[in-house]
């Protein structure tokens, strides 16, 4: 919703520019303003073709009265409102389900409520009704309510019944020799999860490794997101290949990641705690999966057999 607000602000203040000579852009107070009506604006137009903006002295004494159609509004977000059923047919994907399998479209939050979005939805799903039974604003603030009375462990009878499954919304793994990422808890995975692999060392006598965690779809860690690092030292000093480390990743049902690694020959351990706080805005986790499928779609065009999966060395995997 912001960024179809911000489409607004973006265009109404180039429009004041253009028709009084100033820019408003540097002044916060106006831009603020401007933002309020625009919102209002937008709300609008979900349910009328045309929405009026009047706001007084935005500027130098300068009152500002301007209208906007519900078909401009979609002009200047089209590609907002395209981007919609990518998500779409990635969700459908994740649940290896074919579209014609879904007996219900539900619409949940408040963007949902634009005509340009509600058409896009019904035309992708053949003609589907839509179903519009509920608070799209409620709808999300009732679940976090639901959620939050599980997690916290309020015991009610309306509970007994009701099964919550949070997933992680973006893969988790290990940095590898050439700063491959190799995943240990995919995308999607039910929380709450564990996966061990087992790893050994490149070079003889190693007497370390440098354990990095990461987040991301990317099959290069530089494209993803650092969550935590730390050195294992100590483990046995012996040709590479031979010592045997055993890395696991596991999420608990309050979010916080736990790396313990272990070497099964000396018997010593290190772990690292990391806190939900770390986890990336559902913005960042859309363009890392949206650049990750790009990066996928064009290693598939070219054909390469040699889609890179790689930790240091893999010998043994649990999950």
């Amino acid at each position: 919703g912001e960024d179809f607000d911000n489409r607004l602000v973006a265009h109404f203040a180039g429009e004041f520019q253009r028709e009084y000579g100033t820019d408003i852009t540097g002044d916060s107070r106006a831009m603020q303003r401007l933002r309020t009506a625009c919102e209002r604006a937008k709300k609008t137009l979900s349910s009328a073709n045309l929405a009026t903006i009047e706001i007084d002295s935005l500027s130098h004494c300068t009152d500002f009265y301007t209208s906007i159609t519900r078909t401009l509004f979609e002009q200047l977000n089209m590609d907002l409102f395209e981007l919609c059923l990518p998500l779409v047919e990635r969700v459908l994907a994740d649940a290896h389900m074919d579209k014609a399998e879904v007996h219900e479209v539900v619409l949940v939050g408040g963007s949902t409520r634009i005509p340009k979005v509600q058409q896009l939805l019904q035309d992708f799903f053949n003609g589907k009704q839509l179903n519009k039974s509920i608070n799209p604003d409620e709808a999300v603030a009732y679940g976090a309510a639901i959620q939050a009375a599980v997690a916290g462990g309020i015991e009610e009878k309306r509970f007994e019944d009701l099964l919550l499954l949070d997933v992680a919304p973006l893969s988790i793994g290990l940095e590898t020799a050439g700063g491959l990422m190799s995943q240990l808890i995919q995308r999607n995975t039910t929380i709450p999860t564990l996966s061990a692999r087992t790893f050994t060392t490149f070079v003889d006598n190693q007497p370390g490794v440098h354990i990095r965690v990461f987040q991301g779809e990317h099959y290069l860690t530089r494209h993803n997101n650092l969550l935590g690092q730390f050195d294992f030292e100590g483990i046995a000093l012996m040709p590479k290949g031979q010592p045997k480390i055993q890395v696991t990743l596991s999420i608990g049902a309050e979010g916080i990641l736990q790396i313990v690694a272990l070497d099964q020959i000396t018997g010593k351990s290190h772990h690292l705690n990391i806190s939900d706080t770390v986890r990336l805005t559902p913005e960042e986790n859309e363009r890392i999966t949206e650049q990750a499928e790009k990066v996928w779609m064009t290693l598939r065009a070219r054909d390469n057999p040699n889609l890179p999966q790689l930790l240091w060395t893999k010998i043994d995997q649990m999950q």
